[in-house]
């Protein structure tokens, strides 16, 4: 196949999940269903923290920017891939799959970089707890999360600028649900090494580098768990970390998952259905992980469904009124 030069390819062919007619509504409505809880459940999520002023603290604001990444992170794909199902359609322009691409890296990256945070938190929770407020103060918790978004720009701008270098064959087909960075760059003609290192190393970064913060961090609070003498006190401050154990476990299972499923089986469709782990069913289930293992959470869920509730009633009542 001979190159092209990018600017003259006008689009993409996301191929998907299957190719057979049969298959397509029964994939929309799942993944239709699945967008939905996970929207529903994140926002749910996001109001109950804001309603609720004793969950005004570090870790929550924490975990409602996780879960607004978490809606921006499967909203940049989903949406894309069920119009595409609904008007039968496996197109994506090159702008619209340079964007998804940028936006969808950004958003890993910094879901990443705030799992890490949020065990730091974590860390001094448990480890510095007379300390806590005035070590994790809204300075330095903004100066976190600033920080965490001004690396998950830079980072996808650099993959971005550099896939906009190069020169791309006449098959334009992606053997994916959405334009992924590493399937951009195996489409390209041109010359892909620099590319592939420069992915490779932001990999161990951002992924192994913040992978090996978060064993630290819970190495020293397994410690400082170990050393409490009673039991129910073990048991409390280990309650306070098992929801955030649990969603890194889920997340860097999963993506640990897609990798070796893709270097097993050299397969694409393997490796996009194992790529759904990370890309929509972790943040379909992280709401539900903290909200069912984190009693506070669950009451400022009770409390706010009563009282959307009963706002509700109050609204329907007057307009019964004459």
């Amino acid at each position: 196949m001979e190159p092209v030069n990018d600017t003259q390819i006008s689009a993409f062919l996301l191929l998907g999940f299957s190719k057979e007619p049969e298959l397509q509504c029964p994939i929309f409505g799942l993944f239709f269903s699945m967008y939905l809880i996970t929207v529903f459940g994140n926002l749910l999520l996001i109001l109950a923290v804001g309603y609720d002023s004793h969950l005004h603290t570090p870790m929550y604001f924490l975990l409602v920017n996780l879960s607004f990444v978490d809606i921006c992170f499967t909203s940049t794909t989903i949406p894309k891939m069920l119009w595409n199902i609904q008007t039968q359609s496996k197109a994506i322009t090159y702008t619209g799959c340079i964007t998804q691409m940028y936006f969808f890296s950004l958003f890993a990256v910094l879901d990443v970089l705030l799992l890490s945070v949020m065990a730091y938190d974590r860390f001094v929770a448990i480890c510095h707890p007379l300390h806590y407020m005035v070590i994790m103060n809204p300075l330095l918790c903004g100066l976190l999360l600033f920080v965490s978004w001004i690396i998950s720009v830079l980072h996808s701008l650099l993959h971005t600028s550099m896939v906009l270098q190069l020169s791309f064959c006449t098959e334009v087909e992606i053997p994916h649900f959405f334009c992924e960075l590493n399937q951009m760059i195996q489409l390209a003609c041109s010359d892909t090494f620099l590319n592939n290192m420069v992915m490779d190393f932001a990999a161990m970064l951002l992924a192994g580098g913040p992978f090996l913060g978060i064993l630290y961090s819970y190495s020293k609070v397994v410690s400082s768990i170990c050393a409490i003498s009673s039991a129910h006190g073990k048991y409390k401050a280990f309650s306070t970390c098992a929801s955030h154990i649990s969603v890194v476990s889920l997340f860097y299972g999963t993506s640990l998952g897609v990798y070796l499923s893709s270097a097993a089986t050299q397969s694409s469709h393997t490796s996009t259905v194992a790529s759904v782990m990370y890309a929509v069913v972790t943040p379909m289930l992280n709401p539900f992980i903290y909200s069912l293992r984190n009693k506070d959470i669950k009451e400022a869920l009770m409390r706010f469904s009563g009282m959307a509730a009963l706002k509700g009633t109050i609204v329907l009542g007057l307009k019964k009124c004459p």
